[in-house]
């Protein structure tokens, strides 16, 4: 297959969000328990650099599914976008308010500091739809030839990682809970930068089945 510009540019930003989602995890589950400012800080910057990377990664992802099924592809391509967005709007608006704090009084900050995000309300977007958009591409993986067959496999793992975090996260609240942090720490530490680093080589080599 040969490769275009745009193929190596999305393989580039694939595997720059692959390190950015690790970069986010370090910063919301280390750096956060140890210095709280400067890992909301840094785990919203990271958050809103993979949203924006990982949307040329879903643009090439559609363009070599679509032929096994164009309607699919352009779902999980519509449904990636949303979750990157979704993850980019979320970082951005935790990254204002990390930057400049609003001048609030302590018990109503804190309380507002508990309030799900009205564009991504307990990862909807980040971790819900991303799933599902993951999903389809594992799906579209195994019916075509456009990307590796095992990366499909992991593009199951990953889809079921993010749907679970995203059920846990609405409605386990405590953070410590081993049910919300295991996949968390798995997703964020492992499978999720694994599927973006690889992903990005296989569109940067033109890599198929």
């Amino acid at each position: 297959m040969q490769v275009t510009a745009f193929d190596r540019f999305a393989g580039l930003c694939a595997i720059l969000a692959g390190i950015a989602i690790f970069c986010y995890a370090i910063a919301f589950v280390v750096i956060a328990r140890r210095a709280p400012e400067l890992g909301g800080l840094l785990s919203a910057l990271f958050l809103l650099l993979s949203g924006l990377l990982a949307t040329p990664p879903w643009t090439a992802v559609y363009a070599r599914l679509r032929e096994a099924d164009g309607l699919f592809a352009l779902w999980a391509l519509a449904l990636g976008w949303a979750g990157a967005f979704g993850a980019a709007i979320h970082g951005g608006y935790d990254l204002a308010n990390a930057l400049h704090p609003p001048a609030l009084p302590a018990e109503l900050a804190a309380g507002l500091a508990t309030v799900p995000s009205q564009v991504d309300p307990r990862g909807l977007l980040t971790f819900g739809v991303a799933g599902l958009a993951t999903f389809v591409v594992a799906w579209l993986v195994g019916r075509g030839a456009g990307l590796p067959r095992a990366l499909g496999y992991l593009a199951y793992l990953l889809a079921t990682l993010l749907v679970v975090i995203y059920v846990a996260r609405l409605t386990i609240l405590d953070p410590a809970n081993p049910l919300l942090l295991a996949p968390v720490l798995l997703a964020g530490f492992l499978v999720n930068p694994a599927w973006y680093l690889w992903l990005g080589l296989a569109l940067w080599r033109g890599q198929q089945a």
